[in-house]
Parts: structure tokens; sequence; C-alpha cells
């Protein structure tokens, strides 16, 4: 009876000691998960626009690299030659992404209700005042003249009203300023004399210099503006998202804005310029790489997020907002208009 108990007990040791040493089913399954391949997530589909000029030059290598297939995201981008074209289409959220000026950023929040938000600063200053001539020297100088400009309801319109009224005069009494829809058409009038003074930004100024010899840089706006500024940055371009798509799908919003400040970074950089030119022409942004090549450097192009952007930012749309609301769309953003911002 004692042998009989002991070899049981033997037994049921030997049981427990192959159960541990011994891979179970279980083991088995769990081994097999770990080694299947992760599964490969599927690429968003993203809609951006952005207007030709500044504001679409930091995007030279995005737009590129998506005609290639070598983006983080299927992106399909719209080009357009003025604000007015895909305002109507940011506001009904056909666009998730898009370029705009820095202004009508905070338009759109006002206008959908916090529905856009601003995402990142994408062109500071570079807004002149050009003339074939010599007779303006100084914003009092445009006293009595006509002057040809782009941007009606967006930064150029603001940005000169508020230089004219700093410098004492009366935008509306004391200049006349013929609005156009876009730089194209204020270069051509300058370019075959048709006008004589223009509002223009850079790639434009560069373009048009080369087509008309008599055509000078009369005056460097953001040189004006940071002498009546109160401190604040003239911020020209920026990059918003509609707030839906920034909520679900914030991991694609994050890939966008990597992808985005590595293609400002080949924008900027010096051993990138002549592709970026290139790229450039490519897209109609710039007609020719010639005039891109030596535009680029004076496009102010940059990538400004978070805090940052809402410090410069702010003091911007607070200038705009003092001297005209409806600059802003009659209400200052608050703090919920920057995205990713504290």
């Amino acid at each position: 009876a004692a042998m009989m108990v002991s070899l049981a007990a033997c037994g049921k040791k030997a049981q427990e000691s192959g159960g541990q040493n011994e891979p179970s089913v279980e083991d088995d399954n769990k081994k097999g998960d770990a080694d299947k391949t992760p599964e490969v997530t599927e690429k968003e589909d993203v809609k951006i626009a952005a207007l030709k000029g500044p504001t679409a030059l930091g995007m030279l290598k995005m737009i590129h690299d998506s005609e290639e297939g070598n983006t983080p995201d299927n992106y399909e981008f719209t080009l357009a030659g003025s604000a007015d074209e895909i305002l109507g289409s940011i506001i009904q959220g056909q666009f998730d992404i898009a370029a705009v000026p820095t202004n009508v950023a905070a338009i759109l929040y006002n206008k959908t209700q916090g529905a856009v938000q601003l995402a990142a600063l994408n062109t500071l200053g570079v807004l002149y005042v050009v003339e074939t001539g010599d007779s303006v020297n100084s914003i009092s100088d445009l006293a009595g003249k006509t002057i040809y400009s782009l941007g009606k309801g967006s930064t150029p319109e603001y940005a000169l009203k508020y230089l004219l009224t700093k410098n004492g005069l009366d935008p509306e009494k004391d200049v006349t300023v013929e609005y156009k829809s876009e730089a194209t058409e204020v270069a051509a009038l300058m370019a075959n004399g048709e006008a004589s003074i223009a509002l223009l930004p850079q790639p434009f100024v560069t373009s048009l210099k080369l087509q008309n010899e008599n055509v000078r840089v009369a005056l460097n706006v953001t040189e004006e503006w940071n002498k009546v500024g109160e401190g604040s940055t003239l911020t020209m371009g920026c990059i918003v998202v509609q707030k839906k798509f920034a909520e679900e799908h914030p991991e694609a919003l994050k890939r966008f804005m990597e992808a985005y400040e590595a293609s400002v970074e080949f924008t900027n950089g010096a051993d990138t310029l002549e592709t970026a030119a290139q790229y450039a022409e490519d897209l109609g942004i710039i007609a020719k790489k010639a005039v891109a090549a030596k535009a680029i450097p004076e496009c102010n192009i940059v990538f400004k997020a978070g805090d940052e952007m809402k410090t410069i930012a702010g003091g911007f749309l607070q200038v705009m907002y003092d001297a005209d609301p409806s600059s802003v769309g009659g209400t200052l953003p608050d703090d919920a208009f920057y995205y990713n911002a504290k």
C-alpha cells in the first residue's frame, strides 16, 4: 500500500512537471500571433487646397512626392488662383486642410462657429509696393495715387489700410485702390505699363522686375509694418484644418505636419533651391524656374506651430481686429482657434 501511494505521488509530480516544461496549445497560439507580421495601416485620403503663390511654396516637395505616390497618406492637392475660389469649399468641409491668408483663417473660424482651426503659420511678410518711377519713398507719398492690388478681403487689403491709417492717410479718401482677383492680373498691368503703382507679394515682384526693367521696389511692407505694428509680426499665410478631421484623424494630421515641415526645409534649403524652383515651374506656381530660384529666398516661407504660432498669430490678429474688426470676421478668435497650442 505504501509503495502504491508513493508511485501515485511520483506520477502526479511528473505530470505537473511535464505541464511546466512542455508548451501548451495556448502558448503555441501566442507564439504564432507574435510571429505574424503586423497589419499595415491603410493610408488616409486627405484633400488639401492652397493658393498659387507664397502660401503654396512650402508644399512643393509634398505635392511632387504625392504625384510620385511617396507620401505618408493619399494627398489630393487643389491649387487656386485666389482665396475666393476655395473659401466656400472650406466652409462646406470639402477640404480637410488648406493654405490661406492668415486673417482669412480667423474669418473661417468665425463663419464656421469653430469648425476650422489654425494649424501652422507658413508665410510671414512678403508684400511690396512697386512702381514705375520714383515718386513713392514713404507711405505718405501714396496720397492721391492709384494703387493696384490683389487680396480684397484678405491680408493685403487690411495690411495696406492699416499702414495708410497709421501714417495719417484715410484709405477711403486719400488713395484709390483697384483690386484684382489674382496677383498675375496686377503684375500684367504693371508689366505692360497700364498701372504705375501696385501692391504685390513675392514671387510676383521678382517676376515683374524681370519683365519690366523700369519697375522698382518702392516700399517693403514688412519694414513699414515693423515701424507701426506695435511689436506684432506681419503674417501673410497659414495652414488651417477642419476640427473634425483633427479630432477623427490625429495621426494623419501629425504625419501631415511632419511632412509639411520637411517640405518647408526643402523649399528653403540652399542645396535644394534649384530643385524646388523646378517643382514650382512644373506645378505652375511660378512661371519660370529662373524666376523661382531668385524669388523663393525672398518669400519668407516658415513653419510655425504650437505656442510659437499662437503668439505670432495672436499679436497680428489683435492689431488687425483693433484696426478693423471685419478683418478677422468681427470677433477675435479665442484659444480654441489654435490647434495644439496651450
